[in-house]
């Protein structure tokens, strides 16, 4: 009898779009304290465009012998459970998987995870729009911590990239802390930065109490911060130096299922921003990371499987 089988994206030698391989990965049962979850939809995200290129194999944060799992946030529905696990199978869930040395992803038909990762979807949120949610919202989240409150009243918060996944989730998060914030972002997109509730700006001086540096401006970031304020970035590989007694936190987003619901809940009440740029079929892979390596696209590919 045949071993059951399902589809999955992978690179073997990762160069780029190019290099990516969808292969046929035997089917696994949980194990305790696990699920199998069908995936409906993953969102394609920059980190899984660098896995891709070969950029953390290169710098010895990959060691696959065979290939290379992409992706890394999911939604679907749990089809089987293992032993110890209260989620039923039909339950609606979105979760992370994170580290980027592993042989799966979330590029894939299937996959096992433990349920304590999951957090279940809102009835009133589709899974595409879910499945954007873990990576972008946990890494918001993470960053939020780091910066804590506001020390003061009035404090100003720069958020770049604010018209992105992380940095829109950064603006809208950090208002709860206090902080007063203003996005930078391109002119097309202050309709959506000011939705948010947050000021709106394309051209940033220096001065800034804090910078979530959501486009990872880096060193040019950090310029924008006052002596002795804080810079939180989202490039653990790349963490600026510290200069001028400011504070210089990077953000590692890690599986939270509890957390994950809570953020799920406010997405789908409208409270945080999620959006959808284009749904397509696991086949287009590849032409999804090159539409996403060009640049300029607002809310995030999905890939259906």
């Amino acid at each position: 009898m045949s071993t059951p089988t399902f589809r999955a994206a992978v690179v073997r030698t990762p160069s780029g779009p190019g290099s990516i391989e969808i292969i046929d990965v035997p089917v696994a049962e949980p194990g305790p304290g696990e699920v199998r979850v069908e995936i409906a939809a993953a969102a394609v995200n920059p980190v899984d465009l660098g896995v891709a290129r070969g950029l953390f194999h290169a710098m010895g944060l990959v060691n696959q012998p065979e290939h290379t799992g992409l992706g890394w946030d999911f939604a679907g529905t749990v089809v089987a459970t293992g032993a110890g696990v209260s989620l039923p199978a039909g339950t609606r869930v979105a979760g992370l998987v994170d580290g980027f040395d592993r042989d799966f992803g979330t590029y894939a038909e299937q996959l096992v995870v433990p349920a304590a990762d999951l957090a279940v979807v809102p009835d009133g949120l589709d899974l595409a729009m879910a499945s954007t949610v873990p990576l972008n919202g946990l890494a918001a989240a993470g960053i939020v911590d780091l910066l804590g409150d506001a020390p003061t009243e009035g404090n100003r918060l720069l958020v770049t990239g604010a018209a992105g996944a992380v940095g829109g989730y950064v603006a809208a998060l950090a208002q709860d802390h206090g902080w007063q914030v203003t996005g930078l972002a391109r002119a097309e997109d202050e309709e959506f930065v000011r939705s948010l509730g947050a000021a709106f700006t394309t051209n940033a001086e220096p001065g800034w109490d804090a910078v979530a540096d959501g486009a990872a401006l880096q060193e040019r970031g950090l310029a924008l911060v006052r002596d002795g304020g804080s810079f939180v970035g989202v490039q653990p590989s790349a963490e600026p130096a510290a200069e001028r007694g400011i504070t210089v936190g990077v953000v590692v987003a890690h599986p939270d299922g509890p957390r994950l619901g809570g953020l799920l809940a406010r997405t789908a009440s409208g409270e945080l921003p999620a959006r959808v740029h284009a749904a397509v079929p696991l086949e287009q892979v590849a032409d999804a990371h090159r539409a996403v390596a060009k640049g300029g696209v607002r809310g995030r590919y999905v890939l259906k499987p």
